[in-house]
């Protein structure tokens, strides 16, 4: 009598998805963009939303560790969602970077603290582990969109770092170092990915169903690495600072403009699997990190724009968060419908 519940409690947890933390990425972004359109009541909304989310989301994770050890290690193992656990990185720093737009600069560096600890130990790690534990002879036909996360994780350090920066002036060298480090790791790491997932798709066939969401984290990767540079451009004199602003701010105009030509591909993409090859668009946790960077790109146009004063980029980023806010409503009802059939389910089971 007491061993049945748990077993029917917990198998979700389980088959907890290391990438939910892009509920929390996509959410926070979300909540940046719409306070940097004016929009505070909305901003508040999404940014309450998304601290929620992100405390439950550790606490299952927690729990996870504890009752499914196995399963997680399992994840952290299989190349096709070890990445997956960068989101974490990337949702803290995330959260960390709207909350300090609310002058919460104590709990966004702990935040940072956290990200960036985490950051540093997976960035060895699970490529070590990808690299090392492998099964076949090339690891190029395990390579998805969501190895991406890696970059957007190393972005969100810089962001929050050049995000600080101004106002600890204590540590505004090393922070200034922290931003721009972590912002060249980025762009070296997007080089390095973009191939591998280049080979992917040209040496191996692309099934429909793997053409999944994820693949839009390559604009995400990109429009995340532009409001780092943004914002690196935006910080205080500093010597690091000083050596590189002009750089980071020609290489943040490039960038956004290669952000801006992938999105009509992966649209094409998203075509050729729902409409040509009819796979059924359904609620997967992965929705989420196409939220992420359709909220990020509106946030890009608008910290780029006002940065190198481009008022035609900053407008195309405050009309873009209208999309980001669209297709979150959307994905959010659908996640809500799929639990509630899914609860509905248990319920028949157990009747």
């Amino acid at each position: 009598m007491t061993t049945e519940p748990s077993q029917r409690t917990d198998p979700p947890l389980e088959h907890l998805s290391p990438g939910y933390f892009a509920l929390v990425m996509a959410t926070g972004i979300v909540a940046t963009g719409c306070a940097q359109r004016g929009w505070g009541t909305a901003a508040l909304a999404f940014l309450g939303v998304a601290v929620v989310a992100y405390a439950t989301l550790v606490v299952l994770n927690v729990a996870r560790w504890a009752r499914h050890r196995s399963a997680m290690v399992a994840d952290l193992r299989n190349p096709r969602t070890a990445f997956q656990f960068f989101t974490f990185v990337a949702a803290t720093d995330v959260v960390g970077a709207a909350l300090a737009g609310h002058g919460l600069w104590g709990v966004t560096a702990a935040l940072l603290a956290v990200a960036g600890s985490v950051w540093a130990v997976l960035g060895y790690v699970i490529p070590g582990i990808a690299v090392l534990t492998r099964q076949d002879t090339s690891i190029v036909g395990s390579v998805n969109g969501s190895w991406l996360v890696w970059v957007v994780a190393s972005q969100s350090v810089a962001v929050v770092a050049a995000t600080l920066e101004p106002h600890f002036a204590g540590a505004r060298e090393w922070l200034a170092i922290m931003a721009v480090f972590s912002w060249s790791v980025g762009i070296m790491l997007y080089a390095a990915t973009a191939l591998v997932v280049a080979l992917r798709l040209a040496l191996h066939r692309m099934e429909p169903h793997e053409m999944d969401p994820a693949y839009w984290i390559l604009m995400g990767a990109v429009a995340i690495t532009v409001v780092a540079g943004a914002t690196i451009v935006e910080m205080d004199s500093a010597p690091m600072v000083d050596v590189v602003r002009g750089l980071v701010a020609g290489l943040a105009v490039l960038m956004w403009c290669f952000a801006t030509w992938l999105i009509p591909a992966l649209v094409g993409a998203g075509v050729w699997r729902h409409l040509v090859h009819r796979v059924p668009l359904n609620y997967t946790p992965s929705l989420w990190s196409m939220v992420f960077p359709l909220g990020m790109y509106a946030v890009a146009g608008m910290r780029l724009g006002r940065a190198d004063r481009l008022p035609i980029v900053e407008r195309i980023g405050e009309l873009w968060i209208w999309v980001a806010l669209a297709v979150w409503s959307v994905t959010f009802v659908a996640m809500v419908v799929s639990w509630a059939r899914a609860l509905r389910s248990r319920r028949a089971e157990r009747t």
